[in-house]
């Protein structure tokens, strides 16, 4: 993958971008639109992760957490195919962003780890990842830091060229395919920009034996039992699969944008719509069956079932920047947005089950997500020649509603105020950048609680009635407000070598699931119950980098440690407590999960090393790299589900409209687990790609890609998963995309 490493961004490149900057018409000079200052790659100096569009382009269609978790300090939460939730230094959830073009995506992602991230990876011009606490000023709590998915579809410079894109795909792993386009072009003044990709890929393959059952591990201590359950296991059960059921995704998304420049600056307007179908691969115990009295074996409540979700988001963006050019105001940066996101989980029976289900069964209705979300947002530049000055100013206004069989949250609304302030400035022996957010927060909704019936009222019911109980709501709402601020200084010890020192407090207030739940969520497997009671979290952080460039040869060392108070988590039940419910106390005898927080300490470390070759028709690049994390509470006991240790190696070639990169990471055992958590095994991903463009003629372009995922058809999990043992990660996959430009 072509991935340009650079060093640490100071707070200038990101304290207070709430909508991107310029645009990079040439890719020998990647401009970062996530900063402030439209920094280019060789000025940054932060943690910073650039991804080149061409790279996408060439590479497998996958999620947005799969296309990065390659990249050192970056990892993914994954539940299938079709969701791969990004990961940064093993904060996860709403401590990472995710944006398009600066603006925070506003989807359901954060209200279960089965929901996707809507992005559209078709055409992006890059995808830039902050990691660490600098990114604060795009969103609140962005403890962990953003990931930042850039495209031209308002253009921020005249289109001087007009260009035509096709391309194809095929991948074997799911018996995939797609095929996309893209068209811009100015005219008559006017900036047009068009996109369109689909995909349709079915159940994805997976190695031997992938797939576990923690109730064939308690019959193995058995003995013989264990034994004879092994022989049944080689007859046919769902360990033997030779593909995941309800791991397919299919997906259109539709891009149109329209802009206009001058010396006055420029405007446009942008309408998005994304739609996605996928299949949901595990849907708490109720997959599972189990033993009725007699001894015969119950399917479960969702057994032979086709569990998936669709999606549909559209949003409509005016983004635009006006020069004004006085004394003390040089610019205002502005941009609008709206978006409306759904999500609805649906339950479709086969034919066979529907045949044999009793007068009791009832089938289970569709579970709607919704988030309608407004923003407004402006940046003020008040640069000078010896100090460089901004003030941004935002608001949001978001309305989360869960309806229907499975809902586990009432209807929410969040309103947000931020104002942050940046300054850059350079001295004799350092350049300083320092930065601060405050955010005022409201939250509204409700809790639902049982409602407890008196004897006499219960024996007025009748027996259809017998398992109907009546909910309670309980009112909330709740102001919230917190600061955030971030200095770093940094200093060029020679033209070879930086030192970088950041240090940040940055607060995240707790998110709407984790206020107000208080139901079964079969995603997690869990009867989660929140706690409206809960602080907000602060993370206090310190980073240091050492990055050095000389002759080819490029090294980069970065320690971190953030002490994160008042930490919020999901604790478990024990099986000691989990034993003592009675029967149907809780919802199919899921596990029983609070909300809860203590202080929590994450430190760790990133390396990596290489070398670049010049050679006779192009260069050769040699590079390995590894990334620890170490996450544990202040009063003892590991964090559920971090990161293990990763060992990154690289082969890379380009010249001559050739490139190959070859990769392999070294994923060790998860032994640093949480009370009751199970140790995962490591892994080897070996993957490969090679890309070809081939000039046909005057303008006209065609590239063609081949792509090889997990080579070794390695039985891998992924430790930072809720369903790491029932949805193992894809076997091998061989592809080819070809894409033909004019």
């Amino acid at each position: 993958m072509n991935k340009l490493t650079t060093r640490r961004l100071p707070l200038a490149a990101s304290l207070l971008s709430l909508s991107c900057s310029a645009f990079a018409q040439e890719i020998e000079e990647i401009i970062i639109t996530s900063s402030l200052i439209d920094a280019s790659a060789e000025e940054i100096s932060n943690p910073l992760h650039v991804i080149d569009g061409q790279s996408i382009a060439a590479d497998a269609s996958q999620s947005i957490g799969a296309s990065l978790q390659g990249l050192v300090g970056v990892s993914s939460s994954d539940y299938g195919s079709a969701v791969g939730q990004p990961i940064i230094r093993g904060m996860s959830g709403s401590r990472v962003k995710v944006l398009n073009n600066g603006i925070v995506v506003r989807d359901v992602s954060g209200l279960g780890p089965d929901h996707i991230n809507e992005v559209d990876l078709n055409n992006i011009q890059q995808i830039e990842v902050v990691r660490g606490p600098s990114s604060l000023l795009y969103s609140n709590g962005t403890i962990g830091g953003i990931v930042n998915v850039v495209d031209n579809t308002i253009a921020r410079k005249d289109i001087l060229e007009s260009e035509f894109k096709l391309g194809l795909e095929a991948q074997s792993v799911n018996d995939g395919d797609s095929h996309d386009f893209s068209y811009q072009n100015n005219l008559g003044g006017l900036n047009i920009s068009l996109a369109y990709k689909d995909s349709n890929f079915d159940d994805f393959e997976i190695p031997h034996g992938a797939v576990i059952h923690h109730e064939d591990e308690h019959e193995d201590h058995d003995g013989e039992e264990g034994e004879e359950h092994d022989d049944h296991d080689e007859e046919g059960h769902e360990d033997e699969l030779d593909s995941l059921p309800n791991s397919d995704v299919a997906s259109t998304s539709k891009r149109l944008g329209i802009s206009k420049t001058g010396d006055w600056g420029y405007v446009g307007i942008s309408y998005r719509d994304n739609e996605n179908l996928y299949g949901i691969p595990f849907h708490g115990e109720g997959n599972e069956g189990h033993e009725d009295e007699d001894g015969h074996e119950d399917e479960g409540e969702h057994a032979g079932e086709r569990i998936f979700s669709s999606t549909d988001a559209s949003t409509f963006n005016l983004e635009g920047s006006y020069l004004v050019g006085n004394s003390w105001l040089k610019k205002v940066d502005y941009h609008f947005g709206d978006s409306d996101y759904s999500l609805t989980e649906q339950h479709a029976e086969e034919e066979e089950h529907e045949e044999h289900e009793d007068e009791n069964h009832h089938e289970e209705g569709p579970t709607t997500f919704k988030n309608d979300a407004r923003e407004y947002g402006a940046i003020f530049d008040l640069n000078s020649e010896s100090l460089s000055q901004k003030i941004a100013i935002n608001f949001v206004d978001e309305h989360i509603s869960v309806t229907g069989e499975e809902a586990f949250l009432n209807p929410s609304e969040s309103k947000e105020i931020t104002l942050g302030y940046y300054l850059s400035k350079d001295f004799d022996v350092f350049h300083l950048d320092f930065g601060i957010r405050h955010d005022q927060i409201t939250k509204k909704g409700s809790i639902s609680h049982d409602k407890e019936h008196d004897e006499e009222h219960e024996e007025g019911h009748d027996e259809d009635h017998a398992d109907e109980h009546e909910v309670e709501l309980e009112d909330f709402a709740r102001d919230i407000n917190n600061t955030s601020y971030a200095l770093t200084l940094s200093r060029d010890v020679n033209e070879s070598l930086e030192i970088s020192l950041g240090l940040s407090a940055v607060e995240r207030a707790p998110s709407a699931v984790e206020l107000l739940i208080n139901a079964p969520h079969l995603a997690t497997g869990r009867v989660e119950v929140g706690d409206s009671n809960l602080s907000s979290e602060k993370s206090n952080n310190i980073d240091l980098s050492f990055n050095y460039q000389n002759d080819g040869f490029f090294a980069a060392l970065t320690f971190f440690q953030n002490d994160v108070d008042n930490y919020i988590y999901l604790l478990d039940e024990t099986e000691e407590e989990h034993g003592e419910h009675d029967e149907g106390e809780h919802h199919e005898g899921l596990i029983l999960a609070n909300y809860v927080q203590q202080d929590a300490e994450f430190d760790g470390y990133e390396i990596e090393i290489g070398k670049t070759f010049e050679l006779a028709r192009g260069d050769l690049t040699l590079s390995y790299a590894r990334d620890s994390i170490s996450a544990e509470f202040a009063a003892g006991g590991n964090i559920p589900r971090i990161t293990p240790e990763r060992d990154i190696y690289k082969v890379s070639y380009t010249g001559d409209g050739l490139k190959v990169a070859l990769s392999l990471t070294d994923v060790a055992d998860q032994t640093d687990t949480a009370e009751d958590e199970t140790v995962t095994n490591g892994f080897e991903m070996l993957n490969l790609n090679v890309s070809k463009t081939v000039e046909l003629s005057s303008g006209h372009s065609l590239t063609l890609s081949m792509f090889g995922k997990n080579l070794l058809d390695e039985v891998a999990r992924n430790h930072s998963s809720f369903v790491k043992d029932e949805v193992p990660m894809a076997g091998r996959n061989l592809g080819i995309r070809a894409s033909y430009s004019f």
